[in-house]
């Protein structure tokens, strides 16, 4: 047979799979009806492995691909399941009440909490998403998630990710501690500077202040200074401000150009980042779920079950409806050995019945979820 006639029989075999797959989703359908009228739970796994044993052992040297395949299947019926029977999960009805109710207009003022001081990257962040903030500064990232979640600030703003080194892992490991919904997101330009009291020389710098990720970020053009004791502090403001009131010519801080002319210092040398595009994007949070129009993001954070395949199954339920996952964060649970929370963000609008009904369906399953955010980045 020529390739032409292979690609048809294939076709053919398509179609076949197409009908019974159909029929087999029908079916699904019924046993929901049945399970919903006798209060049975959708699922039942002693029902699933003894059908993936059955399919396994019937599939020779292709068994592997068959234990997928009617997995993939199980977990598709399974969903479909779920929507029939629990179409109007409260996480459903929360959101559609979040659309409702929630203001057309981004606010343009607020108490927002920062981490830091004066001329933080936070504070840069906060003046682009509100017009006119007023901000209330805490000393760490964890005293932002409580000033919001006690009703403190109305508003918080944190840094979650940086384009060239990575997730700023602190804030991840918080957000499971508090509770918060993402408004909006922005991605801000950082270009650092290195910074020193007036007088001060490149060549005698001996030591240099700044917050973990700007270090990461600048860490080859530290080479230059191999001598130099490299401190750690809260952030790259904080760096700029004991430079300055240290009065010594000797330090340093990386910093931003803002801290600059805020706390009275030179400028060494301008962008000593190492990538010459290097961005950090920061959330804007708030208490209560709000979800302003425009709305094309959905962030969560989930656990699944330690069993082969669960991240697999997982990923399938967003990919059955074409959603496009755009990040994947994993982070160990304290206390639970190589057991792990997943964040997934993803391009989707909640303005789809379909992604709702996802969410719901999400929401329903024993394992822990929470919904972080319906928002746009800007």
């Amino acid at each position: 047979m020529d390739l032409q006639s292979l690609r048809d029989e294939i076709d053919g075999i398509d179609g076949q799979l197409l009908d019974l797959f159909l029929k087999r989703m029908e079916t699904a359908g019924k046993v929901a009806a049945y399970k919903k009228e006798h209060a049975l739970p959708t699922l039942q796994q002693g029902r699933e492995r003894e059908i993936l044993s059955r399919v396994t052992k019937a599939a020779g040297d292709k068994a592997g691909y068959a234990k997928i395949l009617f997995s993939t299947l199980m977990d598709l019926s399974r969903s479909y399941q779920n929507r029939l029977l629990k179409d109007r999960s409260a996480l459903k009805e929360e959101i559609k009440a979040a659309l409702e109710s929630t203001p057309k207009l981004f606010p343009d003022r607020g108490t927002v909490a920062c981490q830091g001081v004066e001329g933080a990257y936070s504070q840069i962040a906060c003046d682009k998403l509100f017009a006119m903030p007023d901000i209330v500064y805490f000393k760490s990232f964890e005293g932002v998630f409580q000033a919001v979640e006690q009703g403190l600030c109305e508003y918080g703003v944190l840094p979650i990710e940086n384009s060239s080194h990575g997730t700023v892992s602190a804030v991840y490991d918080l957000m499971r501690h508090y509770k918060f919904h993402i408004l909006r997101s922005i991605k801000v330009q950082i270009n650092h500077m290195l910074l020193a009291n007036p007088g001060a020389k490149k060549e005698t710098i001996r030591e240099i202040f700044s917050h973990e990720q700007a270090l990461g970020q600048c860490a080859a053009y530290l080479k230059q200074f191999p001598d130099a004791k490299i401190t750690v502090v809260e952030n790259t403001a904080v760096a700029a401000k004991r430079v300055g009131e240290s009065g010594r010519t000797d330090v340093a801080a990386i910093s931003s150009r803002d801290c600059a002319a805020l706390y009275g210092l030179a400028i060494l040398e301008e962008d000593v980042q190492d990538a010459a595009s290097n961005f950090t994007r920061f959330i804007c949070i708030t208490k209560e779920l709000r979800i302003y129009p425009g709305a094309s993001r959905i962030s969560l954070m989930l656990s699944l079950p330690h069993r082969p395949g669960a991240l697999y199954a997982m990923i399938a339920k967003f990919s059955a409806l074409g959603l496009n996952l755009i990040k994947i964060e994993s982070r160990p649970i304290p206390g639970r050995d190589f057991e792990f929370l997943f964040y997934f963000d993803m391009e989707a609008s909640v303005y789809s019945d379909e992604v709702l009904s996802l969410l719901g369906e999400l929401s329903e399953e024993p394992e822990l979820f929470i919904l972080l955010g319906c928002y746009s980045e800007v």
